[in-house]
Parts: structure tokens; sequence; C-alpha cells
């Protein structure tokens, strides 16, 4: 009694490649009509699918003499195979669809006013991931820089923009933009209309100033010791708020203060000597999980100089 062949228990890489031999040794009729299609010899299209054969445990073809022909169990075999490559390719056509076909959401976290940068390289790139993907839902999460790092870090947001200052662990921080800031005051504070030849150090950095809460590389915290913090806030806007009440001085990026400026508002003091430049890093989160939706976005953001 003949020993009856083991069930098929998985299909491998190597099974599907002869099975592809095999439909094309079907639907070319037999091996030697195959040879050209397949690009190899007939001696090697026998040996392969008398692996596939030994493979299955089934005879799937007669040839000789008569010709070639298929058994039962090799129409049965053929019509399984069709189904599974077929079902083969619509997978990898749906898998490489969506990476035209965007979908899912993308929450990113920005520390406040970046909107009013001329570069606008956040809102550029924004606009390509939406022409990209109609249906991406974007969230976006106004907060300041602490917890931009920690949603990031925890999963809440997929990247963020924070100034950039000493990285923290398990995160990832890429250059984007670089911002100038000034030391403003108000109308109805008492340096507003002071020529800035009468202001020396020492007036400047007795006057009540502002201190940010959120972490700032060591040498612009330099800048903020030498003035008299007496007040403090966790952002820009923050910071806004308290200088334009005339009764403090502040740190604020210039382009944030020009509509201000503009409207007679705000005046830069000694501009030419009180600045710092402040580089805005965008953060993502160190062996992160593949995401279509933020690979575009940082895609389109690196692209948008």
């Amino acid at each position: 009694m003949s020993r009856r062949p083991e069930p098929l228990s998985q299909v491998s890489d190597f099974d599907i490649r002869l099975l592809k031999i095999f439909r094309s040794v079907v639907e070319c009729g037999g091996f030697s009509a195959a040879e050209n299609v397949l690009g190899i010899g007939r001696s090697a299209i026998s040996q392969q699918m008398g692996d596939l054969e030994q493979r299955l445990g089934l005879r799937l073809c007669q040839r000789g003499r008569a010709g070639f022909s298929l058994t039962e169990e090799g129409r049965e075999v053929y019509q399984s195979a069709l189904q599974l490559l077929s079902a083969l390719e619509s997978f990898r056509t749906e898998v490489n669809g969506l990476h035209q076909h965007l979908r899912g959401e993308l929450n990113i976290g920005l520390t406040d006013n970046l909107v009013t940068l001329p570069h606008m390289r956040i809102t550029h790139a924004l606009a390509q991931l939406k022409d990209r993907g109609p249906d991406v839902r974007i969230r976006i999460r106004m907060i300041p820089p602490s917890q931009v790092e920690q949603g990031v870090l925890d999963g809440s947001l997929h990247v963020g923009v924070v100034p950039q200052a000493s990285p923290l662990s398990g995160l990832e921080y890429q250059p984007l933009y670089s911002e100038r800031s000034l030391l403003y005051c108000a109308v109805g504070h008492p340096l507003f209309y002071v020529d800035d030849r009468q202001l020396d150090d020492d007036r400047l950095n007795a006057q009540d100033a502002i201190a940010p809460t959120f972490r700032l590389p060591a040498e612009i915290q330099a800048a903020y010791q030498a003035l008299n913090c007496t007040a403090s806030a966790s952002d820009r806007e923050g910071m806004a708020f308290l200088i334009l009440t005339g009764r403090y001085i502040g740190y604020l990026p210039d382009h944030y203060a020009t509509f201000w400026v503009q409207q007679g508002r705000l005046r830069a003091l000694k501009p030419g000597e009180r600045f710092y430049d402040l580089s805005l890093a965008w953060v993502t989160r160190k062996g992160r999980r593949p995401h279509l939706v933020l690979e575009s976005f940082l895609e389109s953001l690196a692209a948008t100089r």
C-alpha cells in the first residue's frame, strides 16, 4: 500500500513560484510551448513541475508522446492556483495603493504663534498632505513646548514643533525654522518714547520683565538672567499679554510682534544689541511604528525649504 502524502501545512514563496510556472505551462499547452514564455529550458520546467507534484503529493499532468494534458487533480489545482495568484496580486495592488491614497489622521502639536513666520513651511506641508490624502484628518494642538514633547513621547501626538533646546531621550529632532526675538515694550511703558541712545544696560535690566517657563538653550537663558524677571508665562502669547499691559518688557519673535509694531503699540528696545536667534525643530519619537500619513507629512516638510 502506498504511503499517503502529508497534508500541505503552508504555502511558501518557493511553492508560489512553482505554481506560477504550472500556470504558464497550462496556459501555453505544454512544456515546449512554455519555454519562451518562462525563459527556461524544457528540462528545467520538467524538474520544477516534478518538484511541485512531489510537494503537493498529486499527479498534475500527463506528458509524453500523446501530448500534454491535465489530470483531474491538475485541473482543480490549476483553478485553485488562479485564485491564489489573483488574491496575491490584489493584495499587492491594494497595499501599493495605500501609498497614493492616504487615510487616517495626523496629530500635530505646535508651539504657539508659528503661523506668522514668513516661510510658512508647516502650512505648505499640511497643504501638500491634504492634496495627497483628501480623507486624512488633521488635528492640531497649540500647547506649550513641554507638553508637545510629552505628547510625542506618549504617542498622543505623531509630530510636534518646539524650540530646540537640550534633546530629550527617546525623541528625534530635525531643524525646521530659525527666528529672531527682540526685546519689546508697549505704549504706556516708561521706556516707550526713550531714545535707544539713552538706554544703557543698567536701565534696561532694572525694568520688570517676563521670563518664559519653557525650555530654552543655555545661551538664550542667559539673556533672561540679565533681566529683572518678576513675571513668567508658559508661551509667547502669554508674554505678549503682559508686555501689552505697558508694565513689563520682554522678548517676542519679531514676526509675531510685527502686527503691534505697525499699529504703534510695541517698539523694540535697542534691536541691534538686545536680540537672540532661536532654532525651532520638528520632533518625532524614536523607534516609532511606520505611519504613512506621518511619513508623507515629514517628506513634504523636508522638501519645503
